[in-house]
């Protein structure tokens, strides 16, 4: 039996579905169906009767494929909140509720849940085109590359002679 401790998890044992294997710097093991064993988990995760810890929050949230700021975004918190609740293991319960709702139904095929989190997953921006029809407005929506991080450099302003009276 193998101790399954990705992503912080302490609680998850494999019967099988991996191999352990020799590589040059040691034992690795290989898992034969990440992406099903993820999906597994995750939704195990979702029907735990007691609270997620800050790892099994995590988990889910990754299992979403969200950054903390996306997730905060749809709890309606910061990324900072987020990161903090997985860190310390305090997640609110209405966050451990949501999250656990957002994961069933986007896996469920919740077309409206797996259009919230494919949109937050491609850009954090995008562009809204409404055209007026006959049937009324329509509207398109494009996402946006994220505009790249730049920092600018600000050189310390000169100290100005005091105002004359």
């Amino acid at each position: 039996m193998y101790h399954y401790t990705d992503g912080g998890l302490q609680n998850v044992r494999l019967v099988n579905g991996y191999r352990v294997q020799k590589t040059p710097y040691g034992q690795a093991v290989a898992i034969d169906d990440l992406e099903g064993l993820t999906q597994t988990i995750c939704t195990a995760l979702t029907k735990k009767p007691s609270k997620l810890t800050g790892a099994e929050f995590r988990y889910l949230r990754n299992g979403l494929m969200l950054s903390q700021p996306s997730l905060g975004q749809m709890l309606g918190v910061s990324g900072q909140a987020v990161a903090l609740w997985e860190k310390t293991g305090r997640v609110p319960k209405m966050a451990d509720a949501m999250i656990r709702l957002f994961y069933t139904a986007h896996t469920n095929g919740h077309e409206q849940v797996k259009n919230i989190v494919t949109a937050l997953n491609e850009s954090e921006r995008f562009t809204v085109t409404l055209s007026e029809t006959a049937k009324g407005w329509q509207a398109s929506t494009e996402a946006t590359a994220k505009p790249a991080r730049t920092t600018t450099r600000t050189t310390p302003r000169a100290k100005r002679a005091p105002l004359a009276a």
